[in-house]
């Protein structure tokens, strides 16, 4: 016979305890997470609602834009999308931190794609602007290959997907 020692201290008392406290733990941090990512555009303010600021599944991206009539080469392309690229981040990092996590999560997907002039450029930026979604307007310092001051790329985003497709879903891919 067992008295009730045994069955508190038996073999089975590791993996029936450590079952409980995984399963506690997992629905704590669920519960925990959950929470704060619910919304992560909340902090910008745009006033746009819930289901309309989670990307479809809840992923974000970053789209960068390139003025395709500048006819820059490769390696300024790169250089120039990098400036947006990190300029955008520092801006998010600031203003919404939780929103960069989401981002960071997906994978950090970053996509380049073209638009035929500078007015095109423009016209993003302030529907960007409307949805609320973090841009940055790139503009050269001209030792190189282009004119002082052309804007060269206009970074949108990171933001969720759906909101980032509604401005450049219609561009082509760089």
């Amino acid at each position: 016979m067992h008295n009730n020692m045994d069955l508190l201290c038996g073999p089975g008392f590791g993996v029936v305890a450590g079952l409980g406290c995984g399963l506690f733990l997992g629905w704590h941090l669920r519960a925990r997470f959950s929470q704060t990512s619910k919304n992560p555009m909340a902090t910008m303010g745009n006033g746009t609602s819930e289901e309309s600021v989670m990307g479809e599944g809840g992923e974000f991206k970053m789209i960068l834009v390139v003025r395709n009539d500048l006819k820059m080469g490769k390696g300024k392309v790169a250089a120039q999308c990098s400036h947006a690229a990190v300029s955008a981040f520092k801006q998010v990092q600031h203003r919404n931190p939780e929103l960069l996590k989401q981002w960071e999560y997906c994978g950090q997907p970053k996509v380049v794609v073209k638009a035929p002039d500078e007015d095109t450029l423009i016209d993003l930026l302030g529907h960007a602007r409307e949805l609320g979604l973090p841009v940055s307007l790139i503009q050269d310092a001209g030792r190189t290959q282009i004119a002082p001051g052309s804007r060269t790329v206009l970074g949108i985003g990171p933001g969720p997907a759906d909101l980032v497709d509604r401005v450049t879903g219609d561009l082509k891919l760089y």
